[in-house]
């Protein structure tokens, strides 16, 4: 299974402001580096959890419908399913009801009946359903100990920005590891 971003979340978990007043930051020079930063600890957050702070959306392909009509979405947490489509065998995309689709938030699981949905015809990405996911459209929707992961990974790379790579820097601080661990998305 694939999962492709098509749209990026529209705000970062954390307004340019309020990085500079937790770094203590009073000036502008940085203000680039600053807002790279917030974006780079996001992404961070995001891959370690598997999850999708501020809402996105994305591509989930599949070869074919699980036989258990069960299909685990990955990033969570899963808001909604915006489209549903399966091709054919010349590649014509049929797209499919998203109420044939019923939605477990809290597991991030897509439930449906497999022989109600019309089979694939090709045999690689023959099924993609575009999904909404994340934690809501605004900073403050994120639980607040992932936001201050992202602080701490700021701070931690901010204030080390010019040391020289290969050293512990890209190493993330064990506060943060500890902060983002009840949210992991865990593979079974």
């Amino acid at each position: 299974m694939s999962s492709i971003l098509l749209s990026g979340p529209a705000v970062e978990p954390m307004a340019l402001g309020e990085a500079k007043a937790y770094l203590r930051v009073e000036h502008g020079d940085d203000d680039l580096v600053i807002a790279a930063l917030i974006a780079a600890a996001r992404i961070h957050v995001e891959a370690q959890t598997r999850r999708a702070l501020i809402t996105q959306t994305w591509r989930i392909i599949r070869s074919c419908w699980p036989p258990e009509g069960r299909l685990s979405i990955s990033p969570a947490p899963l808001q909604e399913i915006v489209a549903a489509r399966v091709y054919d065998s010349v590649g014509t995309a049929l797209a499919l009801d998203t109420q044939a689709f019923v939605i477990d938030k809290a597991s991030a699981l897509v439930a449906f009946a497999p022989w109600s949905l019309p089979a694939p015809g090709r045999s690689f990405g023959g099924v993609e359903l575009d999904v909404k996911a994340g934690y809501g459209d605004a900073g403050t929707d994120v639980p607040e100990p992932l936001r201050q992961a992202i602080r701490l990974l700021l701070a931690h790379w901010y204030e080390n920005r010019g040391l020289t790579a290969g050293r512990a820097v890209a190493v993330s601080p064990a506060s943060v590891s500890a902060m983002i661990a009840p949210y992991q998305v865990l593979s079974l």
